[in-house]
């Protein structure tokens, strides 16, 4: 039986910045400027649901 391979629903900093094919540095200072995709707090671990992270690219698409 095959079965669809599992998607993390939240990804790390790192797993965001691989995503996006942007510097982690990029993703660490959007989010300091508060310019980036949403994300959460989990204790001191910062993480970002795909589903937001892909929204919020495809609101930047220009024609």
């Amino acid at each position: 039986m095959n079965e669809a391979p599992h998607v993390q629903p939240f990804l790390t900093q790192h797993e965001v910045a691989e995503l996006l094919q942007v510097p982690e540095r990029t993703i660490e200072d959007w989010r300091l400027f508060q310019t980036g995709p949403r994300y959460m707090k989990l204790g001191r671990h910062v993480r970002y649901d795909i589903a937001e992270v892909l929204a919020w690219a495809k609101e930047r698409e220009h024609a």
